[in-house]
C-alpha cells in the first residue's frame, strides 16, 4: 500500500508526516524507517525509528533507489512501514511523471508483496499530478 502526501513548500507536508511516523512508532508492530534527503527529522521523530539520510548514498535513478529499498528490506524483514521524504529530491534526476508513476506502482506492488506500508512526500503542486500519480493520494 502506497500513500502519497502532496504539496507546494510549507503546505505542512512535513508536519503531517512527523506525525504519521510517531503514530506509527506506536501502533505498527514490526520495524519502521524514514528515508529523507539529509539528516533532519532527527529530533522530531521518536527514537526508535530507523533514520536513514540518503545523501549518505548515490542513488541517481529511480533503478538504483529500487534496488536500495529491496536491500533495506532484505537485511530486515521485520520492517512494517517505510516512510520517503521528499521523494524527488532523494532522486534528483530529472523524472518524468510517468517515471515517478511507475516507481509509485513498483513500490505499491513491492509492498503488497513483502506487506509493507509506503507514506511518500513529493513536494509539488497536487494539481500538477498525473491521474497515475493522483491515485495514491
Amino acid at each position: 500500500m502506497v500513500r502519497l502526501i502532496m504539496g507546494v513548500k510549507g503546505s505542512g507536508k512535513t508536519k503531517q508526516l512527523i506525525e504519521l511516523i510517531n503514530n506509527a512508532a506506536k501502533d505498527e508492530p514490526g520495524n519502521v524507517v524514514c528515508i529523507e534527503p539529509k539528516k533532519e527529522l532527527t529530533y522530531d521523530i521518536d527514537y526508535n525509528i530507523r533514520l536513514i539520510a540518503s545523501n549518505e548514498y548515490t542513488l541517481p535513478t529511480y533503478e538504483v533507489f529500487q534496488g536500495f529499498l529491496s536491500g533495506i528490506y532484505a537485511g530486515n524483514y521485520d520492517i512494517t512501514h517505510i516512510f520517503i521524504d521528499s521523494l524527488t529530491k532523494i532522486v534528483p534526476s530529472e523524472a518524468t511523471s510517468l517515471e515517478v508513476e511507475n516507481f509509485l506502482d513498483w513500490l505499491n506492488n513491492f509492498g503488497e508483496d513483502n506487506n509493507i506500508k509506503f507514506t511518500v512526500t513529493i513536494s509539488a503542486d497536487e494539481s500538477l499530478a498525473s491521474d497515475g500519480v493522483k491515485k495514491y493520494f
